[in-house]
C-alpha cells in the first residue's frame, strides 16, 4: 500500500485551485485600476515634462542659433573668396569647351545669299540678252540700209543680169 493517500492529494489541489480562482477574480479589476491609474500618471507625467521642458527647448535652439550663425557667415565668407573664383573658372573653361567651333570658309554663302545671287545674275543675263538683240537688229537694219541703194543704182542702169556683190564677199543677183 502507498503511503500517499490520492484523495486527499485531489481533495487538497482542489481546495487550492478554489482559492487561485477566488484571488485571480478580485486581481483582475484590481489590474485594471491600476492599468487605468499608470495610464493617467504617464499622461500627466508626460505633460508635466512638456511644460517644463518647452522653455529649456526654446533656449536651447536659442542659443544653437546664435552659436552657428556666425560660422555660418565666415564659412560663407570663405567659400566667397576661396572656392568661388575656382567654381567661375571651371564653369567658364566648361563653356569654352562646350561652345561649337565657329565655321570654317567652305559655308561663307547662305542659301539665301545664293539665291539672291542667282537672280541678279539672271536680271543681268537677260539685259545683256535684250541689249544684243537690239544691237543685232539694229545693225541688220543698217546693212539691209546699205545695200538698198546699190540695188536700186542697179536696177536703174537697166542691167537685169549684173550681179552684186554684198559686204561680206557674197555674190547676189538682184530680186525682181
Amino acid at each position: 500500500m502507498s503511503l500517499i493517500k490520492t484523495n486527499r492529494t485531489k481533495a487538497g489541489a482542489a481546495a487550492i485551485g478554489a482559492r487561485a480562482k477566488d484571488a485571480a477574480a478580485q486581481a483582475v479589476p484590481i489590474g485594471k485600476r491600476a492599468g487605468a491609474t499608470a495610464v493617467q500618471g504617464a499622461l500627466q507625467g508626460a505633460t508635466g515634462a512638456k511644460e517644463w521642458a518647452a522653455p529649456h527647448v526654446q533656449d536651447a535652439v536659442r542659443g544653437a542659433r546664435e552659436w552657428v550663425a556666425p560660422r555660418l557667415e565666415d564659412a560663407a565668407e570663405a567659400v566667397t573668396t576661396s572656392v568661388a573664383p575656382k567654381v567661375s573658372s571651371a564653369l567658364r573653361s566648361t563653356a569654352s569647351q562646350v561652345r561649337p567651333a565657329k565655321p570654317s570658309g567652305r559655308r561663307r554663302f547662305d542659301r539665301r545669299w545664293l539665291l539672291g545671287l542667282g537672280a541678279l545674275l539672271a536680271a543681268a543675263g537677260a539685259g545683256a540678252a535684250v541689249a544684243m538683240r537690239r544691237r543685232y537688229a539694229s545693225a541688220t537694219a543698217d546693212a539691209k540700209d546699205a545695200t538698198e541703194p546699190e540695188a536700186a543704182e542697179q536696177a536703174a542702169a537697166g542691167d537685169s543680169a549684173a550681179e552684186a556683190s554684198s559686204a561680206n564677199g557674197r555674190v547676189t543677183t538682184p530680186e525682181r
